[in-house]
């Protein structure tokens, strides 16, 4: 299996060639590109490859400006550190989206697909449950700092930022928005109480009638309320459903 790698970041190919190398003897990595344009110029030029490992962000732009230049001739594995690409990638037609950092039991799954062929693709729903956040990478200055979901206390939007609160009173600035996560977390776990604010289940100790057929919601003691907890009037039935389940 001949494998072309498009990442921009020399750690992270170093990375996929070594993980490829030690650990899937038929797969031959034959080319390593990191941008839009490098990457139009090597499929232009080459046979095609049987499989492509791509990163989402490359150094000049995304790398669905290239579906966009051209038709890609072979599968094509989605690599990056972000989750709300992932229906984007099933729309093109990735056979699966794997998220940074890269672990082999992904990767070897990833390959079995491309060996497997068209019927081995993830439906829509699988590339959604893909695409729900097990953990969030806070970038803090050079440092990165992992962050289970199942920490999470809640998220809510403030001044134009996005904020996310842990179980144990951490809280930290995303680059995504309400809108963005909101499609990306467990329905189970998480409900959307209004437009600023996203809750975490788990954190909910006590819920009462406000005036106006609102609903007010009453953390545990253990959790910092950073915000406003009222459950908007339009959600509130649905809320009420999602509590019961």
């Amino acid at each position: 299996m001949r494998a072309l790698i498009i990442e921009d970041e020399a750690r992270a190919r170093e990375h996929m060639v070594k993980l490829l190398s030690a650990n899937f003897p038929d797969v031959e990595v034959v080319g390593a590109v990191g941008s839009v344009k490098d990457s139009v110029a090597w499929l232009g030029s080459h046979p095609a490859p049987d499989v492509i490992f791509m990163d989402v962000e490359l150094s000049d732009g995304s790398s669905f400006e290239i579906f966009a230049r051209m038709e890609i001739p072979c599968p094509v594995v989605m690599t990056t550190a972000y989750d709300q690409y992932a229906i984007h990638a099933f729309e093109v037609h990735a056979v699966d989206y794997l998220l940074k950092p890269i672990g082999l039991p992904e990767l070897s799954r990833a390959i079995s697909r491309v060996a497997a062929g068209e019927a081995s693709r993830p439906s829509s729903e699988t590339v959604r449950a893909i695409a729900r956040k097990e953990k969030f990478l806070i970038r803090l200055n050079d440092r990165i700092v992992p962050v289970r979901t199942a920490d999470i206390a809640y998220f809510y939007s403030e001044d134009k930022n996005t904020y996310l609160v842990t179980l144990s009173g951490s809280s930290y600035v995303l680059d995504e928005s309400l809108d963005a996560l909101a499609g990306n977390l467990g329905p189970a776990d998480f409900f959307r109480i209004s437009r600023s604010c996203i809750i975490s289940e788990q954190v909910i100790d006590s819920v009462s009638k406000l005036m106006g057929g609102r609903l007010r919601i009453t953390l545990r003691r253990d959790i910092p309320a950073l915000t406003d907890f009222t459950v908007s009037r339009a959600r509130v039935d649905s809320f009420l459903d999602w509590l019961q389940q």
